[in-house]
């Protein structure tokens, strides 16, 4: 058993099952490991949880990073538009994206402060990469001159916190109608046409 597997599985069943749900016998089962083992490495629950979240936090921003890395010289519709289905790919597919929607949302009472930092630290992080993007596509006329930059891209988290919702209550179905419908509005009122 290596730290990176007890992580791995500490990582889905916290996705899976939430911090309540999730005990370390658990955790020690999946690995195939007494409970007590787990101790080596961490002190308790709440030691493993804020690991697997630190680590989770920096792959996420790693993950919206290289999407606007590798889709940066597209059109702005383009490139909203396939943000949005990037991450209910990456929270249908990657246990990472559903924990970190768990937790953002539900996070353990008694760990609230330290997951929210976290969690403010992120959002604030996606916001500022994707200004420049807004500024780029208002100054290349792509979107409509008028609006505000800062308000269309806090508008755009609107959507995107809409379509979390929906992945974590509503399912593949609903997910898909409100991205649909948030993106269709949020275009039309941002877009020149």
């Amino acid at each position: 058993m290596t730290l990176q597997q007890l992580k791995e599985a500490a990582l889905h069943r916290f996705a899976e099952h939430g911090y309540d749900g999730t005990s370390m016998a658990h955790i020690a089962e999946d690995v195939g490991i007494k409970k007590q083992s787990i101790y080596t490495h961490f002190k308790g629950k709440d030691e493993l949880f804020l690991q697997v979240c630190n680590e989770v936090v920096e792959n996420e921003l790693k993950s919206v990073i290289d999407f606007i890395e590798q889709n940066q010289t597209r059109s702005i519709e383009g490139f909203l538009y396939d943000f949005l289905v990037h991450h209910k790919v990456r929270y249908e597919q990657n246990a990472d994206t559903k924990f970190w929607l768990r937790i953002s949302f539900f996070p353990p009472a008694h760990l609230h402060g330290e997951v929210m930092k976290n969690v403010y630290s992120y959002l604030d992080k996606m916001e500022e990469l994707l200004e420049p993007l807004m500024e780029k596509a208002v100054s290349e006329h792509q979107i409509d001159e008028t609006i505000d930059v800062k308000l269309a891209t806090a508008a755009f988290l609107g959507v995107l916190d809409g379509v979390f919702v929906e992945m974590l209550y509503g399912g593949p179905e609903r997910t898909n109608k409100r991205l649909d419908a948030s993106w269709h509005f949020y275009w039309r009122g941002v877009s020149k046409e």
